[in-house]
């Protein structure tokens, strides 16, 4: 590839393949589109982290089958959650149970899949499985915590994140940016000091309080 930057080349030489410079040097800049798109525009989400997660498990996985086991592990969480209600048991244990279940019926998707001749979802490795799977006990946090509307509000908001970061890092021109000028994930510094001072109404807010701006 043209227009790799010597330290881009020195990464390489070193041993560290090329996709794996590119994957590092694009999370900050990931990291600082999901704090604009809470800070500035209001979608809150399962914090930076989980949208970041979900973003490479995507990745790994491609769209389709990403969205279809992110979909399928938030819809057989919140059956376990519920079937799980009337147990009253402790925190970690309904957690424990909930993540063997999600798994057990991943495991059957990628069954269903391969006999399928899906080749593609059977394929799947296990650690964008493993992150899909964790997200459930986010998931079940916030059940616990805020309720099932709230906490399904999160999962989308959460899905619709990981699609816009994903999209982000895809990007073809971004990936040459980065490979021939990996200084400029540098900037994001910056963006982030900005952001970390802004005061300002989220556009969320300005769509809420549209009627009351109107009387103003």
């Amino acid at each position: 590839m043209n227009n790799i930057s010597p330290i881009t080349q020195y990464f390489i030489s070193q041993g560290v393949p090329l996709d794996t410079v590119i994957l590092l040097l694009m999370f900050p800049i990931i990291a600082t589109l999901i704090a604009f798109l809470r800070q500035v525009v209001g979608i809150k989400a399962f914090g930076i982290y989980t949208p970041s997660i979900v973003i490479f498990a995507f990745l790994a996985t491609g769209l389709k089958y990403g969205i279809a086991i992110f979909v399928s592990v938030i819809l057989v969480g919140m059956l376990v959650r519920y079937l799980l209600k009337k147990l009253r048991i402790l925190y970690l244990p309904r957690v424990a149970i909930t993540l063997s279940i999600v798994a057990l019926a991943i495991l059957g998707i990628l069954v269903v899949g391969g006999s399928q001749h899906r080749t593609g979802l059977a394929a799947v490795s296990i650690f964008p499985l493993l992150i899909m799977i964790t997200i459930v006990e986010k998931f079940v946090a916030a059940q616990i915590e805020k309720g099932n509307r709230t906490a399904f509000i999160l999962a989308l908001e959460t899905l619709l994140i990981s699609l816009g970061g994903y999209y982000l890092a895809k990007w073809e021109l971004l990936r040459i940016l980065i490979i021939s000028f990996p200084w400029i994930v540098l900037l994001v510094i910056l963006i982030n000091i900005f952001l970390g001072k802004w005061t300002g109404l989220r556009l969320i807010e300005y769509l809420r309080f549209r009627e009351v701006f109107k009387k103003l």
